[in-house]
Order: C-alpha cells, then structure tokens, then sequence
C-alpha cells in the first residue's frame, strides 16, 4: 500500500476513533435522535438475525465499503511532481476510508436500533460532506493541511447544534450541503471543464434523491413499489452515487490545471 493511503486510513481511523469515544463518554446523551424500526418502511422479517432483520435497508450499506474498496485501490492523477501526486492520492484515500467506516456504521445503527449508534451515524454524516469542501479548498488555495484539520474540526464540532435544539442536527447537515455545493460551484468556475459539470450536476441531484427519499419513506410505502424496496433503501442508493460522482468530480479537477481568467476549458 501507498504511504499515502497508509497516512490517509490512519488519520480516518483515528478520528473515527475519538468520535466513538465522545459518544461512548456521554457527552452526546442529550441529542434527539430517532431509534427502533416503526421509523423505517420495511418491514423486519421474522426469523432473521437483527443485523439482517431488515435485509434491504441493511445490505445496502455493503456498496458504501465496495465504494471505498474501489476508490481506494485507484489511481490519483494530479499536475506536477511525485509530491502533488501523492497529495491528491491522500484526499481521495480519505474520502475513501470515510465510506469504509460509514457503511458498517449506518448498518450497526440498523442492526442494533440504539442511541449510541444513531448519535454515531448522524456526526460521521458531517465530516464526509465537509472533505469535498476542504479538497476543492485545497485546489484553490494550495496545499495546506492545516485548511484540512480546521475545516473538519470545524465540522465535527458543529454537531454540537444538536445538543442545543432538536433540529440542530437538521440544521448542520443543510449547511454542510449547501456549503459543498457552493464551493463545489466555485471551484468548477475556476477549474472545471464539460466533463466535471456533468458529475457536479449527477452528483447535487443524487443529494436531492438523498433527502427526498428518505423524508418521504413512510409515504413512498403507500406504493407497491417502494413497499419491499423502500424509500430508505433508495435514499442510501441515491447517498452511494452523490458519493461516487463527487470522488468523479474532484479526482477529475485533480488533474486539470487553473482555469485562467476570461479563459475557455
């Protein structure tokens, strides 16, 4: 493996690491979240295992770690030297370890239906939206890993707005969408060409279907088709493909040099 990949696990695991531990630690016990399986559409199935009791809404989370697999083993193509190369191969095996922890995460939060695990899945939501904003920063600006840590950091602890209102947590994540979508904006205008506006737009209606289809989850259930295949179930499809389609976009704009002013792509 990479020194690269090695470095960038590392710090993936020992972040996910602390958060465990401040979870574990209580700090979070007055966080609203919503824990047994009335809250999901499917049906659990009698007889099965509690990490399959719900099969569709748990398997699902099996593509968030064949994601991260496949990222993680390609290449990174960046302009320059060995040093820029490395650099880009390190942003994209983090955002590739964030979906090999995430997918094991929201499938315990399935399986075991307890506080601990839902506090876990909502805070680790925050950091994996907040990377593509800190890559495309790095595009921009440079290479600089203290922009790295300050915007994570930053992250991480907004998910305190959840101790503070119910809806904090709400909150956050619509900032942190917003916010990746605006810089992701930013960054195509200053170095995307046809091919990475293709993905940014692939990849903000994913987002869309993201929350649309788990908002309306119940609903969708009142329709044989979402009945077994439930809105849940589409919404984490639609989660893996925003996903796939942002490491489309950055590792695309890793390899594209600044746009000049006035100048065409």
């Amino acid at each position: 493996m990479k020194a690269a990949s090695g470095r960038a696990l590392l710090h993936v695991a020992l972040a996910s690491c602390l958060c465990v531990a401040a979870v574990r630690s209580g700090v979070f016990d007055g966080v609203f979240v919503q824990v047994g399986r009335e809250h999901y559409a499917e049906a659990p199935l009698a007889g099965l295992p509690a990490f399959l009791a719900m099969p569709f809404n748990s398997l699902v989370n099996l593509a968030y770690v064949l994601l991260g697999a496949y990222w993680l083993q390609s290449e990174a193509g960046a302009p320059g030297g060995p040093a820029e190369v490395r650099r880009a191969r390190y942003l994209k095996d983090v955002f590739a370890g964030m979906a090999l922890v995430y997918g094991p995460v929201q499938w315990l939060r399935i399986a075991t239906q307890t506080r601990a695990a839902a506090v876990l899945d909502q805070w680790l939501t925050l950091p994996i939206f907040a990377w593509p904003v800190a890559w495309c920063l790095c595009l921009d600006w440079g290479w600089k890993p203290w922009l790295l840590l300050a915007v994570e950091g930053l992250s991480l602890s907004s998910y305190g707005l959840a101790l503070l209102h119910p809806c904090g947590f709400e909150l956050a994540l619509g900032v942190h969408m917003a916010t990746a979508v605006g810089q992701a904006l930013r960054t195509q205008g200053r170095r995307g060409g046809t091919s990475s506006a293709k993905y940014l737009a692939l990849g903000v209606l994913s987002c869309v279907g993201f929350v649309v289809l788990k908002l309306c989850d119940h609903q969708l259930a009142r329709w044989p088709l979402f009945q077994r295949l439930t809105g849940h179930f589409w919404s984490k499809v639609c989660d893996v493909l925003q996903f796939h389609f942002a490491f489309l976009f950055l590792t695309h704009l890793n390899t594209c040099q600044r746009r000049p002013p006035g100048g065409m792509k």
